[in-house]
């Protein structure tokens, strides 16, 4: 029984259509939300209830587990409890592995706002008695695609990515990695940077953005209160002040250097090459 728990998500209903497509064997998909995968359960697929924010949910959810996926959440204030009850009850249920999906450079130097409760999971998985793998996810191509279209349509990249570099990693070629984890053997302590095969900074965005809307595209620098300010706006509320200074801490981990590096983990895993951002925004 192959359990991908948090399915409902854009990674976890990737990652569950590819096993299912794969006929990887049984496959149980766990979401607070299980009647958004209906059709997944028309296909073949387990789909039970499970919520992490109500641990009772889950032994039922996880029962039988042979290896279980565990998707992190997007709610950065609980996250960590969250991510730690689904990681007991696998481990209760009697899981041989526990996988998760983590970030690149899940260290307290990198400023990006997600990188703390990462690094607490991780840290919690280890201790967890369990065998264990962690997949740390680059920046998803796919979230580039707003920008590109702004660029295109002003002819201008505004950015606060100074000199720095980022390896993004289409969302699809995270869930194939995180399928053959889940679906192959050999992975047991192993933490792999899932990143796309090439390093871009702002300069090679703009000329890429320009390329693809067929005009010249200025990549123009800002700094981060600057970004914070445009983003929020005058007499902003407390929600979008913190959303621009979330989306600012992305900026100053790129300008540190802290998702540049490239891995061949994709290539490893799945026997393909990871799409390049290029071949993303084209799609």
């Amino acid at each position: 029984m192959l359990v991908v728990a948090g399915a409902s998500g854009h990674l976890g209903r990737e990652v569950a259509e590819t096993l299912l497509a794969q006929g990887a064997g049984d496959v149980r998909l766990v979401s607070r939300t299980p009647d958004r995968l209906a059709d997944l359960a028309a296909r073949g697929a387990d789909v039970r209830h499970g919520d992490f924010d109500d641990p009772a949910t889950l032994p039922d959810a996880f029962a039988g587990a042979r290896r279980v996926l565990v998707v992190s959440t997007d709610a950065l204030d609980r996250r960590v409890t969250q991510h730690r009850e689904a990681i007991s009850a696998a481990v209760r249920a009697g899981a041989e592995l526990v996988i998760y999906t983590s970030v690149v450079s899940p260290a307290p130097a990198n400023p990006a706002a997600v990188v703390e409760t990462h690094r607490q999971t991780e840290e919690d998985l280890r201790g967890a008695g369990c065998a264990w793998t962690i997949l740390r996810n680059n920046l998803y191509a796919e979230f580039q695609a707003p920008e590109a279209q702004e660029a295109a349509a002003s002819g201008r990249l505004v950015h606060h990515r100074g000199d720095g570099r980022a390896a993004y990693v289409s969302r699809t070629d995270c869930a194939a990695a995180a399928a053959a984890v889940l679906a192959g053997d050999g992975h047991a302590g192993q933490a792999y940077d899932i990143t796309g095969p090439e390093s871009l900074g702002a300069a090679d965005l703009a000329a890429l953005y320009g390329e693809l809307a067929g005009r010249s595209v200025e990549a123009v620098a800002i700094g981060d209160e600057e970004l914070v300010a445009a983003m929020a706006g005058e007499g902003a509320d407390g929600h979008l002040v913190y959303g621009a200074q979330l989306v600012a801490s992305f900026g100053r981990a790129i300008r540190e250097g802290h998702f540049a590096a490239i891995s061949d983990a994709v290539e490893r895993l799945t026997g393909r090459a990871p799409r390049t951002l290029r071949q993303v925004l084209t799609a």
